[in-house]
């Protein structure tokens, strides 16, 4: 099989104004490097985007109106209509949206515009996964056997393919074969599963792709996830700039990554990068890409994809070569050579990134939205930021959940990993639940530190189990959410200000306030008495366990200095409404205020099916009256580029359908009612 070749060269030549045509922390990213150079930026951006911090930084910015991908990024016409009303030069699409979008890359061309990005026939040719792996097999690089199954409308084909499934193997993967992200994949482990697998992948494929084709593959079982980032210009010369380890993934997406691989040596490295400049040769490739392999126990690796893009983890591979990805990306799209520093880069120390996602691990990685009160990153030498929110920003269900990506550059891995978890440690992230503990405490899990990482990381190490090796500080950060309450109520009173924190006219009464945190409650009594100069002795209690000798150095409503059994730290304190968020050496915790007089219950009906995240209703799989069985499937809803399936909660009858699809619903909006007595009843 051969490349299919374009009909032209693409454009290229100086580029005085970029458009982005993206959004978040990738728009912010490439415009500080394209305005270092001298060039103006356009941002274009959506309605739910109007306030983010790129779209400030950028020279000028064009509203895309609407809310979701397929309304306002994902709109080529639209795009390409900004660059027009704004005069820009090129277009860059970031990752993600239009990025390897072979017709919007042909469409800039026929613009008169300079597409950031390979050739228009290269995108189309590995945008299919199927077509990808038959090119590169054909340039010698070693792939996994594989069957297509591109029925839209039954199986079939599966049935028929029955001969070239038995050679691929169980277990195998079902992938989409256009798109990527962990969408349309599913893994199984026998003939059984197969077929609804089949159904439920290509339905995903379709609805995130607009193509249900997949394909099977052969399942390496806990390889490592190796990719290898190539360079190529418009006179044919690639290069490689060495690889990145990509292994820890939950739902088949990156979490962790770093450069260099702690699995390759030397002869390794060799093998995997001159695989890489083959497969970028055989499709003429120009730009900024990566080849993907999976790399087995045994040393084997075989081809999985070509990204013809810029990754979400480039920035790893930036820190220990010294080079800038994106300026490279605009000087080979101007028609530059690829420079010396590119095809004579070394490696210099160790490079490890974390993606810092609001997401709720304990319930299964689910995304979280709504607004983040403070979002605050250290910074520190060899700790880099890559960020589209700020203090006040909106999370919203129509994009990914990613916040930042946090990089960490060291002499070694070891330095590397310290940093980044201290920077995790010390960041304040109020507002939303975040995946920070557990990356935190895979940064410091002796397996990790080993380097022995692959793709079966997360399975054997469970997160809850990871996160718990971290003692927990609730008790006392709610003594001293306490401490800063008191202190707001005495600046708000003049009156106390004059009386001793805590003092009561009848001793034995001290005050009393009560949180909730992570489901559990925190009932806190103390008293603060005069002791001697400087601090005042706290007499303390949560859930009627004394919290030992405690000594209050000072106390306000935004810091709070404590010593309890010997110990003395500073306290950060942010309070919102009811919310109080404290952060420490000790970690971080979000308290509630419970009322003291209660409130009204507001409970669902018994047996309510509430939805776990806002996103729209994709299937309702069963009718009011039909009877149910715990644990059966019942509503499909779609969010973030994810799909997930709300169950019944116990046997019974589903007596109410609250939702339908097409709808968009809340989080916590209640869906179904199954009635557990119907069942008995009927």
């Amino acid at each position: 099989m051969t490349m299919p070749h374009a009909s032209s060269r693409p454009v290229t030549g100086p580029i005085g104004k970029l458009l982005i045509a993206n959004r978040g922390e990738i728009a912010a990213r490439i415009m500080r490097t394209a305005q270092g150079l001298g060039i103006a930026t356009v941002a274009v951006y959506s309605d739910p985007d109007a306030d983010a911090p790129y779209v400030g930084l950028a020279d000028e910015a064009v509203r895309l109106p609407g809310a979701a991908p397929a309304d306002t990024y994902l709109r080529g016409d639209l795009i390409i209509a900004a660059a027009a009303a704004t005069r820009a030069d090129a277009v860059h699409p970031g990752y993600g949206f239009l990025s390897e979008n072979e017709a919007f890359a042909r469409a800039c061309g026929d613009a008169g515009l300079i597409f950031v990005g390979p050739e228009p026939a290269t995108i189309a040719a590995m945008g299919s996964k199927v077509e990808a792996k038959a090119l590169m097999a054909a340039a010698g690089v070693p792939v996994l056997p594989g069957v297509t199954i591109a029925s839209t409308d039954d199986l079939d084909d599966l049935a028929a393919a029955a001969a070239d499934v038995a050679q691929v193997g169980f277990p195998l993967l079902v992938k989409a074969a256009f798109g990527g992200g962990g969408r349309g994949m599913r893994l199984v482990a026998d003939p059984a599963g197969l077929a609804e697998a089949v159904r439920s992948a290509r339905g995903e494929a379709a609805s995130a792709f607009g193509d249900g084709t997949v394909f099977l593959e052969r399942f390496v079982t806990d390889p490592r996830h190796v990719e290898v980032q190539i360079l190529g210009d418009t006179a044919g010369h690639v290069v490689h700039l060495f690889e990145r380890e990509c292994s820890i993934q939950r739902r088949y997406q990156k979490i962790v990554e770093e450069c260099p691989s702690p699995a390759v040596d030397d002869e390794l490295r060799a093998a995997l990068t001159s695989a890489a400049v083959a497969a970028g040769q055989a499709i003429g490739y120009i730009g900024a890409g990566t080849v993907e392999f999976v790399l087995g126990q045994d040393g084997s690796f075989f081809f999985l994809e070509v990204n013809t893009r810029l990754q979400v983890e480039h920035p790893v591979t930036e820190e220990v070569t010294g080079l800038d990805l994106v300026e490279l990306q605009l000087r080979i799209a101007e028609g530059e050579p690829l420079p010396p520093a590119a095809t004579g880069a070394t490696i210099n120390g160790h490079a490890i990134e974390v993606r810092l996602y609001a997401e709720d691990v304990a319930a299964g990685f689910l995304p979280v939205t709504g607004t983040l009160h403070r979002f605050v990153i250290p910074t520190a030498p060899g700790v880099r930021t890559d960020t589209g929110f700020r203090d006040g920003s909106i999370v919203s269900p129509h994009y990914d959940a990613m916040l930042a990506k946090v990089i960490a550059h060291g002499r070694t891995r070891a330095d590397a990993a310290k940093r980044l978890a201290r920077t995790l440690d010390r960041a304040q992230i109020h507002g939303l639940t975040t995946n920070r503990d557990l990356l935190a405490a895979i940064l410091r899990e002796p397996e990790f530190a080993s380097g022995r990482t692959d793709t079966g990381y997360l399975t054997r190490h469970e997160p809850a189990a990871l996160t718990a090796s971290r003692p927990r500080a609730t008790a006392r950060h709610a003594l001293v959410a306490a401490l800063a309450r008191q202190a707001v109520h005495r600046a708000e009173a003049p009156v106390l200000a004059t009386l001793p924190s805590g003092w009561r006219n009848v001793r034995s009464a001290p005050q009393r306030v009560t949180y909730t945190a992570d489901g559990e409650e925190f009932a806190v009594a103390y008293r603060v008495t005069d002791g001697p100069v400087p601090a005042g002795t706290v007499e303390a209690t949560v859930n009627d366990v004394p919290l030992g000798a405690a000594l209050l150095h000072a106390a306000g409503p935004d810091l709070v200095d404590l010593e309890v059994d010997g110990l003395r730290r500073v306290y950060l304190v942010h309070r919102v409404g009811a919310q109080t968020y404290v952060d420490a050496s000790d970690g971080s915790s979000a308290l509630s205020e419970v009322p003291r007089f209660g409130q009204p219950d507001r409970l669902a009906p018994t047996g309510s099916l509430l939805a776990p995240m806002p996103g729209l209703v994709l299937r309702v799989l069963a009718d009011v009256g039909a009877t149910v069985v715990a644990g059966q499937p019942l509503v499909v809803l779609e969010a973030m580029k994810m799909e997930q399936t709300v169950t019944a909660p116990a046997d019974g009858v589903l007596a109410e359908l609250r939702a339908k699809a097409g709808e968009q619903v809340a989080a916590g909006q209640i869906l179904a009612v199954v009635d557990p007595q119907g069942q008995q009843e009927g």
